[in-house]
């Protein structure tokens, strides 16, 4: 089991979370890793806690399936559950964002691709279309009158 771990500077904002429904899935991006060649896939992969995959041979479902293209072993992950809001605290500590069960697999890497919400520390102000891909991101909350940012994000993968 491993978890996908946050630590960021939130200034006027908390709750900050994928935007991730059923009827607007969040596609949690990943590089992925073969645990029997460790060789890295190239290309980043997409991860929906909404979608189910078969796996061959009759083993069940995942969110994610994946045969590794240097030694052909297939591998699977799932999420385990809703990803949690990063709540705003001082100084920064490191959260939990999501959970999720590798077979096979792991991933190294996350990009924080997809839109992110957030609401006004003060004034419950709702954010969307949060978007974290430069690594920071800047707005301004009229009823708090007050900048707002999500600066500093640090992302960890580590065993949950």
């Amino acid at each position: 089991m491993f978890a996908l771990y946050l630590t960021a500077e939130l200034a006027g904002v908390t709750n900050l979370r994928p935007d991730d429904s059923e009827g607007n899935p969040f596609w949690y991006t990943f590089k992925v890793q073969c645990t029997s060649c460790r060789e890295v896939h190239d290309k980043p992969v997409g991860v929906s806690r909404f979608e189910n995959n078969e796996m061959s041979g009759s083993r069940g479902e995942a969110n994610f399936v994946w045969k590794c293209k240097n030694c052909k072993r297939e591998s699977s992950a799932s999420i385990k559950a809703a990803p949690a809001a990063y709540e705003q605290t001082e100084p920064a500590k490191k959260q939990k964002v999501i959970e999720f069960d590798c077979r096979g697999l792991e991933f190294v890497e996350f990009q924080p691709e997809g839109s992110w919400l957030a609401e006004g520390l003060d004034s419950n102000t709702k954010f969307a279309d949060i978007d974290l891909t430069e690594g920071e991101w800047f707005d301004y909350d009229e009823k708090a009158n007050d900048e707002v940012s999500i600066k500093e994000l640090k992302w960890e993968i580590n065993r949950a």
